[in-house]
């Protein structure tokens, strides 16, 4: 899924799917062509590094309590995907199997018209996830004295009684206001790639994934997480094939910071980055113990913060061993052992490892629940694994316009 890795030059714009890059020397020297390299100071990688496990945190703390009401809702287009352990099962195969075909891709094809196609892709993609990320904000902050108008998108075909809704989708004022928010966002990301635009987009797709995908159990959730560290530590360790798409891929599906930010203000361009599946995997399981906690009807939030814990640790191990080996490193080796290791523990200090491990969280989430029925490349990104989901087709009505996804 991940990997820390060490002085790989990467030029900005070039996003390397679930990779942590700490380069301690990269950069060139434009006006000569020769390769210089950068040292990055104390303060600068402290910076960056602070930052990152920062906004890491952030999408996995609000996506999962927002995904303890979206299992509550009612609403179809705040509907969450259900994985399930078969699905959880077969995930890493369908991964592997993706990320080697991005990667002959890669190897046969252009990567500039490879990454031109992405880039349209994820601008829509990202527009959807950053306006459904900030329509609760929007709710709040709307002046009242200004109208929401109500209006539809309707689309049909065939006449009379043969006629057949093909889109029927609802929005408001306020909701067009989000697109046009993150449409601006959008369009400074396709022109200048700056990393401000990619992190909005990242946070975005993060917290969407948290929200909208969930385990049905802890024993589906040990499943993927376990598979998924197999995944990231062969291709990791095992082959380059994960490193040649990372430095190949072209898209907003991980969260950077500059580590020459003082030196360079904004126009940084030596990252240090986190790719979202180190984000969105454990997330969705921090955001399962959530809503069991909620289930035991107490007060405390013990696994649910205790697997919060549990992810601060193991990402602050893996930057540590990176810094300490000189080698880059799958974050989900130090990442999964954390956030299951931890939670078991104190369930079985509290007598409630049965409990834990026989809660379903589909049954809080209503029937005709959604689940998930295909793979998307396992890279990190929800924007990916938005697009493999299939919504529950029991209302064509979206009141809210969802990215589907994340």
């Amino acid at each position: 899924m991940a990997d820390v890795e060490q002085g790989a030059a990467l030029p900005s714009g070039v996003p390397p799917p679930d990779v942590l890059n700490a380069s301690a020397a990269n950069g060139t020297d434009a006006a000569n062509g020769t390769a210089t390299r950068f040292v990055s100071t104390p303060e600068g990688t402290a910076l960056a590094y602070g930052s990152l496990v920062l906004m890491a945190l952030l999408p996995i703390f609000f996506g999962a309590l927002r995904s303890v009401s979206c299992a509550k809702s009612k609403n179809s287009s705040d509907m969450p995907e259900t994985i399930t352990s078969r699905d959880a099962a077969r995930f890493p195969i369908i991964a592997s199997c993706t990320l080697f075909g991005l990667y002959l891709f890669f190897k046969i094809f252009s990567q500039e018209y490879i990454n031109l196609l992405l880039s349209m892709y994820f601008f829509v993609l990202g527009i959807l996830a950053l306006s459904h990320t900030m329509s609760p904000l929007m709710n709040r902050a709307f002046p009242t004295n200004l109208p929401n108008r109500q209006y539809q998108l309707l689309f049909t075909q065939g006449s009379g009684e043969a006629k057949e809704e093909i889109v029927n989708y609802e929005f408001d004022t306020k909701d067009l206001v989000c697109l046009c928010i993150s449409t601006v966002v959008g369009i400074w990301y396709v022109l200048k790639k700056h990393w401000v635009a990619n992190n909005l987009f990242g946070l975005a797709f993060a917290l969407n994934g948290v929200e909208l995908l969930h385990l049905n159990n802890v024993s589906t959730g040990c499943i993927l997480l376990g598979g998924l560290f197999i995944y990231d530590v062969f291709w990791v360790f095992g082959t380059n094939v994960m490193v040649t798409v990372a430095k190949s891929f072209e898209a907003p599906i991980k969260l950077v910071f500059p580590q020459d930010l003082l030196e360079k203000g904004l126009e940084a361009n030596n990252f240090a980055m986190l790719g979202l599946g180190d984000i969105v995997i454990p997330g969705i399981f921090i955001a399962l113990l959530l809503r069991f906690d909620v289930s035991l009807r107490k007060d405390s939030r013990t696994y649910f913060y205790t697997s919060f814990l549990a992810y601060i640790f193991g990402l602050g191990l893996t930057i540590f061993v990176m810094h300490t080996f000189k080698h880059a490193q799958p974050a989900l080796l130090y990442l999964v052992p954390a956030c299951i290791g931890f939670p078991v523990v104190v369930a079985l200090v509290k007598g409630e490892l049965t409990d834990m491990f026989s809660y379903e969280s589909v049954v809080e989430v209503l029937p005709h629940t959604p689940r998930l029925t295909h793979f998307p490349m396992v890279s990190g990104s929800p924007a990916s694994l938005a697009d493999s989901m299939q919504p529950s087709r029991a209302s064509p009505r979206r009141r809210r316009p969802t990215p589907h996804a994340l």
